[in-house]
Order: C-alpha cells, then sequence, then structure tokens
C-alpha cells in the first residue's frame, strides 16, 4: 500500500489491478461491500485484519495496510 493511500483505495485498487480494468471501472462500489471510512479508521488504534467479500474476492486487509485477495467460489 503507498504510505499516503486509505486502506479503501488500496482495495480498489488491488481490485482492479487483478481485474485488469482502471478503479473507475469497477461495476460494484466499494460501499456495497464494506463501509470505506470504517474501513479507513478501523485500525487506527489497534492491529488486527479483516475479511470482507467483494467483486469475487474474499478481501483480507491487515493493519500494517496490506491487501491480499483469494477469488472466491465459482470465479
Amino acid at each position: 500500500m503507498a504510505s499516503n493511500a486509505s486502506l479503501s483505495r488500496s482495495v480498489i485498487e488491488a481490485v482492479a489491478a487483478r481485474e485488469g480494468v482502471p478503479a473507475t471501472e469497477l461495476p460494484e462500489p466499494l460501499a456495497r461491500a464494506v463501509d470505506p471510512d470504517a474501513l479507513d479508521s478501523l485500525f487506527n488504534h489497534s492491529a488486527g485484519h479483516v475479511l470482507f467479500t467483494y467483486e469475487g474476492y474474499e478481501v483480507c486487509v491487515s493493519s500494517t495496510g496490506d491487501v491480499s485477495l483469494t477469488p472466491t467460489e465459482g470465479r
């Protein structure tokens, strides 16, 4: 993740890169999967990770800013 990028932006960019499309061309907004503001502030004072499904991927976001994508079944 870029040092100044929000976690929500990092998720959008990771999924777009995996799909081979610009971030603006993802069909579903991230807000349909998770509250972007909540995601961005989740790790302000804690460590850990969060999992959610977005655009056919299980997304794992860690408090260190790492974003990993695992295709869901049927993808």
